[in-house]
Order: structure tokens, then sequence, then C-alpha cells
């Protein structure tokens, strides 16, 4: 049998043999205890070149896609692939690009002088405790009247939904009724200001230590009697911080951003070895630099009416003058045009006021646009 087999050997045929036997041992156990079957392997192997050959043919079809206003459909008539149309060729050097310039009445006003103020301010307490006062009264006001809203406190939570990285927001605050003030702030035409805790901030300090300003002992930081932490004017993460809730603050549409606060708290039992003048009126400059433009003011409430004001679109405000002092308390001002960048706050709806730039409390408005009615 072999000699008519010349390339069969009987040492082929037993490696032949054992390995068969091998397989099928292997393979009848394999199924016995998995439930798997030839035909099921068979099927599995079919599916899976099903599926080879639908990707390929998808993947080949892809050039013959062809996207319609009315939606895709397949055109063989053509490939993707194949190149139609004009090669571009570069512009030259020589033409010439006219710029017209619109010095018309509807021209954008670019520069948006500053001018005097005489508005009112609304706190986070007056919109907890009635909102729908706080929407009533700003309904009788008329157009471009200067609106102030509280938007962020000395706690550190933001009375508004901001994105910042590390923002806290009030959990005790009506964040959507906010957001229906703001919106109604802007349909009325408001000179919209919006007013935040700076150097006093508890949330940021906790959670930036070295920002903070240290007690004497140096066992962590100074807090002042209503428990609330102050940053250091000095420190390039408190300047980034306050500077970065101004910018967003600026892109929800207000017209300034008062950084209220921005001083150091009256007392010895912290430690700030350096001029506590110039530090301020330093970060008061990097601030501007960062925030300030030709269309938005940047302005800082301080204690000290001597105070020197840096380059730019900003003012100051001046809080706790009783209308008594207001007019010596103006008399200290070195800054340019204190008729337009120096600000009082008052909760009186006192006359003495009135000559001055000055921001009231929502809740004298009544009695103060009756007045001028008159």
């Amino acid at each position: 049998m072999f000699s008519k087999l010349p390339k069969l050997r009987p040492r082929h045929c037993a490696v032949a043999f054992f390995a068969s036997a091998f397989q099928a041992f292997g393979m009848y156990n394999i199924h016995a205890l998995s439930g798997v079957t030839e035909g099921g392997i068979f099927g599995l192997i079919l599916l899976l070149l099903f599926l080879i050959a639908w990707v390929c043919w998808v993947v080949w079809l892809q050039r013959y896609v062809v996207y319609t206003n009315e939606g895709v459909k397949l055109d063989f008539s053509q490939s993707s692939y194949d190149i139609s149309g004009v090669e571009a060729a570069a512009p030259s050097d020589d033409v010439k690009i006219s710029i017209f310039y619109n010095e018309g009445a509807d021209a954008i006003d670019t520069a948006k002088e500053m001018t005097q103020l005489a508005g009112y301010y609304i706190t986070n307490d007056m919109c907890k405790e009635d909102m729908d006062n706080v929407m009533l009264q700003i309904e009788r006001l008329p157009s471009k009247t200067p609106v102030m809203v509280e938007m962020k406190g000395p706690f550190g939570s933001f009375f508004y939904n901001s994105k910042l990285s590390g923002a806290v927001i009030s959990q005790s605050t009506d964040i959507p009724a906010m957001e229906k003030l703001v919106t109604r702030m802007n349909t009325k035409g408001f000179y919209k200001i919006a007013r935040i805790s700076s150097l006093r901030d508890r949330t940021f300090g906790e959670a930036n230590v070295t920002s903070g300003l240290y007690m004497l002992s140096r066992a962590g930081l100074w807090m002042d009697t209503g428990g609330m932490y102050w940053l250091d004017p000095t420190s390039a993460s408190t300047i980034t911080w306050i500077s970065s809730v101004v910018l967003e603050l600026k892109e929800m549409g207000f017209d300034e951003v008062l950084l209220d606060d921005f001083r150091f708290p009256d007392s010895d039992a912290y430690i700030f070895s350096g001029d506590k003048i110039a530090a301020l009126q330093t970060a008061a400059t990097k601030i501007m630099e960062a925030c300030s433009s030709n269309k938005f003011v940047v302005s800082f409430g301080v204690s000290d009416p001597t105070f020197a004001l840096p380059d730019g679109r900003c003012r100051m405000y001046l809080s706790n003058v009783d209308a008594g002092s207001v007019a010596a308390t103006y008399a200290k001002v070195t800054v340019s045009d204190p008729e337009i960048r120096v600000v009082f706050l008052s909760e009186s709806g006192d006359t003495r006021y009135d000559k001055y730039s000055v921001i009231r409390s929502l809740n004298v408005a009544e009695e103060v646009e009756n007045r001028k009615a008159e």
C-alpha cells in the first residue's frame, strides 16, 4: 500500500492519528462543558465574516455619499476622491482693499463716556426677604437708571450660576429669581452695576490659605468679628481670582463692577509688614490692566477718600458717610473729575447727597423718585 503512495510514511500516519485523537478528545470535553457545537463555531465564523464584509462595504460607499439640502444620497457617477473644480491661486500682493468707516448717527459709540451717577442698590438680603417687592420697585424706575445688585457676598458665595473653577453657589439664594432680575435689568435698559466682596472672602481664603492674612501666631488665617477671612492684595492668586470674577460679570453684560471691601481690615491682630496703601494701589492697577476696557468700568469700595485711583475707567465708592459729613469727606478727595469718579453709597434719601454721585438703597427709591417728579 505504501509503495503505491511513495510520499506517505508510517510515521506521518501515526502523527496524524494521535493528533486527531488529541483534537477529538479536546473538542469533546470543551463542547461538553460549554455547550458549544461545531455548528455553533461555524455560525459564529460566518457572522464575523459578514460583519467584516459589511464594514468594508460601508467604508467603500463613503466615497459616493453626497450631502444635499434634502438629505443624504448615494451618487455612483462621481467619487469624492476625484478632484474637481479649479485649484485656488495665491492672491496678488498688490491687491488694494477698501475699508469704510461708519461715522453717521447709527455708528457704534466706543467711547461711552462716564457720567455722574444717581441710582439705587439691591442687596442679597433684599432679594431673599421680598423679591416680589424688588421687582415691583425696579419696574417703576425709568430707563438708564443706574442699578447695582449684589452678586457675591463676603462669605464667598456667588448669587448667580458662576462657571469659575472653585466657585461656590449660594444655597440660600433663589438663583432663578436672581437671573430673572438681571434679565429684567437688561430689558429695562438700566446702567447695570455688579457688587462683589473682593478682599473679604471666607471661601477663597479657606481653599487658598497662602493668599490670606495670617494671625500673629501664624496658627492660621486671621478672622474678623463676622467670621470672615481677608485676602492679601499682594498675592498673585488673590489678583487672579478677583480679576476672573470681574471678567465673568463683564461677559454677563454688566457695565460696571464694584469691588467692595477693597481695603485692609481695621485690626492689628494680623500679619502684614508692607505699605498697605501702596499694596492696595498696586493691586488696583493690576486688576485694571486685566479687566478694563473703553466701555467697562471697574470700581473700588474703599474707606480712605484720599485713595489714588489707577488710570483708566474706574471709580471710588465710599460707604458709611452720613449726610452731615458728605461735604467734608468729598473735600478730601484728590482724584480728577470727582463728581463722576467718587460715589457715595447711602441708605438715606437725604437731599444733601443730591449734588454728588450717589447710589441709594432701593428701599428709598419711591421717596426719591417722587421728589424728582415734583
